[in-house]
């Protein structure tokens, strides 16, 4: 057998699905909630990828990318889209596209934010813009006195340039909360009268249009640019979208090519982001649905869970209870070991809370292998 047989015989069809495995010696299947940047690729979105027309992509020239990137602006309600390798690439582009005429820039940013905490600081050694860190409430809201005592005009040599607003919808650290219109319309108008931009890190924001029962448009009408994540719960492997108008995207795109995110006959990849923006919006709710049952069954046989076991989306936080049978360093292996799940541990509250995130290689047998393992471990 050669190395890429045996690759290749790691997969397995289900449906129109193809869908990981991980085997065992005794061929148990996998259940992988570590995040849902895990998933594999569909059977259709392989077909779409072989299918797929392609260009030079630098030079404005790939029909698949620029089609995406047409459909995300039009379903955004903004002038243009622009296509990136990454999450943290769309994030640090619009930074840098938002701050480029002002090179004593400074953004208000949440403390927990994942531009804050897992981009490397890419604001600070690339974009060379400093932070105002402020805290987000339990439903990833800001005070607006704390952004109001946050803001700077440039009428003082003393203080940066306040220029920017970052929000994260929905929300990793807080657990998957879903922002409604509301709070973004609000603070888009709080930003207009001080003459600032709003950024949404919108790695999950289909999750919270969903959620939300809402357009994308709606959600997201009080923001100027958003980035979207397209190998997150949308499940292709790679790519994410920048939305907003056309002078931003055009700063954007210079951004992306100083941080090499330019790309060659891209189209292969960006046909299967296609496909997933187009295909794969609606079954979220499921996978909504699959959170929020953990999470009750987890808060009912006595795990602390934040907000007191509510859960938005498809992000689900515990930590074990005082009585537990098992180290929250033992859990994880035992929860492999024994059950074939895997789950993330060492987040906030001094490494107590684990993160379980739900998505669509997680059916209905996984969800249940997954709570009848916690709390058989852990409950005495």
């Amino acid at each position: 057998m050669t190395p890429m047989t045996a690759v290749w015989r790691k997969y397995r069809l289900v449906g129109s699905h193809v869908v990981g495995r991980a085997f065992s010696t005794n061929n148990r299947r996998i259940v992988d909630l570590r995040s849902d940047t895990v998933t594999q690729p569909t059977s259709a979105m392989l077909h779409a990828a072989t299918q797929a027309t392609t260009g030079d992509d630098v030079m404005g020239e790939d029909p698949t990318v620029t089609a995406l990137e047409h459909h995300a602006a039009e379903l955004f309600g903004k002038e243009r889209a622009l296509y990136v390798p990454t999450g943290t690439m769309a994030n640090m582009c619009a930074i840098l596209s938002h701050c480029h005429y002002n090179k004593s820039a400074e953004m208000i940013i949440g403390s927990k934010s994942h531009i804050n905490l897992y981009e490397g600081g890419g604001y600070a050694n690339l974009a060379g813009v400093s932070c105002k860190q402020i805290p987000e409430d339990e439903n990833a809201m800001f005070s607006m006195d704390d952004i109001r005592d946050s803001y700077f005009s440039d009428n003082d040599d003393h203080y940066a340039k306040s220029t920017l607003i970052c929000l994260e919808n929905t929300h990793n650290m807080l657990g998957g909360v879903a922002l409604p219109a509301s709070y973004i319309s609000s603070i888009g108008k709080m930003a207009r009268e001080r003459d600032l931009k709003v950024h949404i890190d919108g790695a999950r924001i289909m999750n919270a249009a969903v959620a939300l029962n809402t357009s994308p448009s709606d959600l997201c009408e009080g923001a100027d640019s958003i980035s979207i994540c397209l190998s997150k719960g949308l499940g292709a492997p790679m790519g994410s979208i920048l939305v907003g108008e056309t002078e931003f995207i055009r700063l954007a795109r210079r951004a992306r090519k100083r941080l090499g995110g330019g790309m060659r006959q891209v189209g292969v990849i960006a046909s299967m982001g296609m496909h997933a923006l187009t295909n794969n919006v609606d079954r979220m709710a499921d996978d909504h649905s699959r959170a929020q049952r953990i999470a009750s069954e987890l808060k009912n046989a006595g795990f602390f869970l934040p907000r007191d076991g509510r859960v938005d989306t498809n992000i689900v936080f515990f930590a074990l209870p005082d009585n537990s049978k098992l180290t929250k360093e033992e859990l994880p292996a035992k929860m492999f070991e024994k059950y074939g799940v895997k789950i993330a541990g060492g987040y906030s509250k001094g490494g107590r809370m684990f993160r379980l995130v739900t998505h669509m290689d997680v059916d209905d047998e996984g969800v249940d292998a997954t709570i009848e393992g916690i709390i058989s471990l852990c409950i005495p």
